[in-house]
């Protein structure tokens, strides 16, 4: 199947210089009304502290379950790539990040886990969902422990 309307896939695309200005596609879902559970996990995520201007480092953990489209994933590497040049906090970047997705894709379900490393020594985890997940969806742990440090 042919996407003609995405502009990024197949080409040769340059990143982008803030979230604001990154351009992020969808592509029809080929099982619309199928409860199913795509996840994208981005263990390299990295943002700029707002007060500092210091780099902070995430694993993101996106788990959706979509309606009618599904995100398409170099959009979304270019997407979350452009925050490298960013400056938010920790919380602002991952509710940012799900209220932006869910503004496109207008799925029945997204939870976002963002587990921050250390700043200052203490690890900040932020986690944020549309609602309940839905009913007999076989949602896994996202996998990522809590930071213990050097044990």
């Amino acid at each position: 199947m042919e996407e003609t309307h995405l502009t990024q896939l197949g080409r040769e695309t340059r990143g982008f210089d803030s979230p604001e200005t990154a351009v992020l596609e969808r592509v029809p879902n080929p099982h619309p009304g199928t409860a199913y559970l795509v996840r994208f996990t981005a263990p390299e995520f990295t943002s700029l502290c707002p007060v500092t201007g210091q780099p902070d480092f995430a694993h993101l953990v996106i788990d959706y379950v979509p309606r009618d489209w599904l995100v398409e994933s170099k959009s979304l590497k270019l997407y979350l790539g452009s925050f490298r040049n960013h400056g938010a906090f920790h919380e602002d970047c991952t509710v940012a990040v799900g209220k932006r997705l869910i503004d496109l894709l207008t799925p029945q379900w997204l939870r976002i886990g963002g587990y921050w490393y250390p700043r200052g020594g203490i690890p900040i985890d932020v986690f944020w969902q549309s609602g309940p997940a839905p009913e007999g969806l076989w949602l896994p742990d996202q996998g990522v422990a809590p930071y213990r440090g050097r044990g």
